[in-house]
């Protein structure tokens, strides 16, 4: 059976290779593996949220679902403290060797080892959304509140994937959610936290 890139131990051989990709006019050079998300390289939906963000040059940022590190690599180059979390140890081990190898400190870490008063001023993914609408909500509803008070987040979900109803599910929530922007079939939302 394949494994889904959120089983917390891929039992696929590790056949690792290297990508390299743009981010912020930065060329960069990641190690992938197989038995994590896009491992051919940068996957569309997540280049479309780095090219229509911009990112901190300081604060706390937590990536949830970091892959092998595309997005928490390029924010520490950026200057921000990063947290990357995936419950894909091979994904956690692929994250910590590409931010040595790009000379940036990245904070990997498995979801029940992030400490619990950990707050972060924007958490950024592409989040997993083939775990299940009921799987994602929880997984929202347990990240979110590590914002701080004028924290937000950046999600990028493909229209077709349940853009528009998470949106809607958020705003019933009570999280103020914007559209940023619409891009080949995905869209990036804004979140914020309440009050």
């Amino acid at each position: 059976m394949a494994d889904h890139y959120f089983d917390a131990t891929p039992s696929s051989d590790d056949r690792r290779q290297q990508v390299t990709t743009t981010i912020w006019g930065r060329t960069l050079t990641f190690t992938t593996s197989t038995g994590v998300f896009s491992r051919e390289g940068l996957d569309k939906a997540t280049d479309i949220l780095l090219r229509n963000s911009t990112p901190p040059s300081s604060g706390t940022v937590l990536d949830l679902g970091c892959g092998w590190g595309p997005i928490a690599c390029s924010l520490a180059g950026a200057g921000a403290t990063v947290w990357a979390i995936d419950p894909n140890q091979r994904a956690l081990e692929l994250t910590a060797l590409n931010a040595e190898a790009l000379g940036v400190t990245v904070h990997t870490a498995l979801p029940d080892d992030v400490p619990a008063d950990l707050v972060v001023d924007q958490i950024w993914s592409n989040p997993p959304i083939r775990i299940g609408k009921q799987a994602l909500h929880d997984l929202l509803l347990r990240w979110l509140p590590h914002l701080a008070p004028d924290g937000t987040a950046r999600l990028v979900v493909g229209r077709n994937l349940g853009a528009d109803s998470l949106q809607a599910w958020l705003l019933d929530k009570g999280w103020p959610t914007t559209r940023v922007t619409s891009e080949k079939g995905f869209r990036v939302l804004e979140v914020r936290r309440p009050g």
